[in-house]
């Protein structure tokens, strides 16, 4: 199971310091979880100092496909590994609806992510108009296809891809646990077509959409649900950490 916490752009340095300080005293030892929390840009230094030496990783929100280059405003693979990043959340909705990005931009940067040996949370999903046209299926398998076009994996540990309905992220509804197992099916047959049994079997396949601790465990049950991507609340440290014991049942 994995537990990644997607900070978005909450936040500020006094702020953040509070939060991974709450949260390493209230995750603990997460045992088999592996746990990961995604700061702002600006406030990745400062979190890495707090969890190092703790089970808990560092993980950044997004990265641009070039190693380095006139492109303002940006961040690369090679930065995020060298403030010590392990993780790095590609394709998400947010970055999808209101930046433009496209399954071809994610396909580049999953390349270099992987070049720099930093797992990429690869996110998919369908919005509700399209869910509702009963185009659910077909929009995350292209997503998920247009992703990992020309990507080579060797292990389970490279890559995760997150499951995360556009229309549960932040809106208070969630997937239930049968909806989103429908999901993780398709994509673990997606996985397994793509890497055979054994890597494709075990990758991790997260749910993200408004995941609480209320309805972690029911979620996390599910046989291809192997952890979640945590938006609002992994913004208290408490809550974060119920879901962190969730993945434990």
């Amino acid at each position: 199971m994995l537990v990644a916490g997607n900070w978005k752009m909450h936040t500020d340095r006094e702020e953040a310091i509070r939060l991974a300080e709450a949260v390493v005293a209230e995750v603990g030892d997460p045992g088999s979880v592996q746990v990961a929390v995604c700061p702002p840009f600006v406030n990745l230094e400062v979190v890495r100092q707090i969890i190092e030496g703790t089970p808990i990783r560092l993980g950044a929100q997004n990265m641009h496909y070039e190693e380095a280059g006139a492109y303002t405003g940006e961040v690369s693979a090679p930065m995020l590994k060298s403030v010590g990043c392990r993780y790095v959340i590609l394709g998400h909705s947010e970055r999808r609806q209101y930046f433009g990005e496209t399954d071809e931009g994610v396909n580049r940067k999953i390349k270099r992510a992987l070049q720099y040996e930093l797992i990429p949370i690869v996110c998919v999903g369908e919005t509700l108009e399209e869910r509702q046209a009963g185009q659910a299926a077909a929009v995350v398998e292209r997503q998920v296809r247009a992703a990992l076009d020309g990507v080579a994996l060797h292990s389970a540990e490279a890559l995760v891809i997150a499951y995360e309905p556009v229309w549960a992220i932040g809106t208070g509804h969630t997937a239930t646990p049968e909806q989103a197992q429908e999901m993780h099916a398709l994509i673990r047959r997606l996985l397994i077509d793509r890497y055979g049994e054994a890597i494709g079997r075990a990758l991790h396949i997260l749910y993200g959409g408004s995941v609480k601790p209320g309805n972690a465990a029911d979620l996390f049950a599910q046989p291809d649900v192997d952890g979640g991507l945590i938006g609002g609340a992994s913004l208290k440290a408490a809550d974060f950490a119920a879901i962190v014991r969730a993945a434990h049942c």
